[in-house]
C-alpha cells in the first residue's frame, strides 16, 4: 500500500468509524429488544445518546482521569489507523492493549470502590483474551507470511481458509473485548447486572462521551480485523468480509441475550480453554504444514 492510499484510508477511517460504530450500536438496540419480545429504542438512540454526553457539563474526579481517557482515546484511534494504513497487525494488539491500559488507569484514578472494582475485572479481562489476540497475529503471519495487513488483503485466498480455528478463537474474545454478556464483568449498560457501570462510574458528561467514542472507534477496529480473515486479492471479498462481521455481530449480541453473566474464574478457564483447542490446534495444524512444505 502506498502512501496516498494509506493516508486515504486513515482518513475514512477517522471519518466514517464513529458512522459505523453508532450504526453497529442502533442494530445492537433493536436487535436486542427484537430478541427479548419489546419495541425497544429507535436505531438512532446511539446518536442522540452521544451528543447529549457531550451537550452535558464535565464533572470530574481529578485532572488525571481527564488525561487518561484522552490518552486512551488518542491511542484507540492511532491503533486504527495503524490498521487501515496497511501496518502491523501485532503493532495493532499491542497498542490496544496499552488503550485499554490508559482506561483502567482512569478508572483507578477516581479511587472509588466500584470504578477500582472495574478496573480490576477489565484488568482480568484483558488478561483472558490476549493470548488468543496474540495467536490471531500470529496465525495470520504464518498464513501469510508478513504481519502487514497490506499483505494480508493481497492473498490469493483468504485466512479463513487455513485459520478457521484462529478464526473462531478471535470471535469468542469479541465477547469479552464488547463487555457483552456473559463476560461483562468490568462494566455494563444492563440494570439487571450485578455491578451496572464500574470501569466507567465515575465519567460523566463530555469526559464519559470521549470514552464513549474511543469505543466506537475500539469496536470498527475489532470487526475490522473479523473481516481481515476474509479478504483477499478477490474484490468481491470484501463484501463478503461484510456480510461476515454482521453475522458475527449478530451472534455477539444472540449471546449477550442468552448467557446470564459468569464468574471471572470461569471466563478466564473457558477463554483459555477456547484459546488452547481452537487458537492452538489451528496454529499446529499450519505448523504441521509449513513442515510439510504446504
Amino acid at each position: 500500500m502506498n502512501i496516498t492510499m494509506a493516508l486515504v484510508s486513515i482518513l475514512i477511517y477517522l471519518v466514517a468509524a464513529p458512522v459505523v460504530g453508532l450504526a453497529f450500536e442502533g442494530y445492537d438496540r433493536v436487535v436486542s429488544a427484537r430478541m427479548q419480545n419489546r419495541k425497544g429504542p429507535s436505531f438512532f438512540q446511539p446518536v442522540y445518546d452521544l451528543c447529549k454526553l457531550f451537550q452535558k457539563q464535565s464533572i470530574v474526579v481529578n485532572n488525571m482521569q481527564t488525561a487518561l481517557v484522552l490518552g486512551f482515546v488518542i491511542f484507540t484511534i492511532f491503533t486504527g489507523c495503524i490498521f487501515f494504513a496497511g501496518g502491523d497487525i501485532l503493532l495493532v494488539f499491542f497498542a490496544h492493549s496499552l488503550a485499554d491500559m490508559f482506561l483502567i488507569l482512569a478508572a483507578y484514578s477516581a479511587n472509588s470502590p466500584y470504578s477500582s472494582l472495574g478496573a480490576q475485572r477489565e484488568f482480568m479481562q484483558t488478561m483472558a483474551y490476549e493470548p488468543m489476540t496474540l495467536l490471531t497475529a500470529i496465525g495470520f503471519y504464518m498464513v501469510c507470511g508478513s504481519f502487514n495487513v497490506s499483505d494480508v488483503i493481497n492473498q490469493d485466498v483468504p485466512a479463513i481458509v487455513r485459520a478457521p480455528g484462529i478464526f473462531l478463537g478471535f470471535c469468542f474474545c469479541l465477547l469479552i473485548i464488547f463487555r457483552k454478556s456473559p463476560f461483562d464483568l468490568a462494566t455494563s449498560h444492563h440494570a439487571h447486572q450485578e455491578m451496572v457501570k464500574g470501569l466507567t462510574q465515575d465519567l460523566a458528561g463530555n469526559i464519559y462521551g470521549l470514552q464513549e467514542l474511543g469505543e466506537l472507534y475500539a469496536s470498527v477496529q475489532m470487526l475490522a480485523i473479523a473481516g481481515l480473515f476474509f479478504i483477499c486479492k478477490n474484490p468481491i471479498s470484501y463484501v463478503v468480509a461484510v456480510v461476515a462481521v454482521i453475522v458475527v455481530y449478530f451472534f455477539v449480541l444472540l449471546a449477550d441475550n442468552i448467557f446470564p453473566r459468569v464468574k471471572w474464574e470461569v471466563m478466564l478457564s473457558s477463554t483459555w480453554a477456547v484459546t488452547f483447542i481452537l487458537g492452538g490446534g489451528n496454529f499446529l495444524i499450519l505448523t504441521m504444514l509449513k513442515i510439510a512444505g504446504k
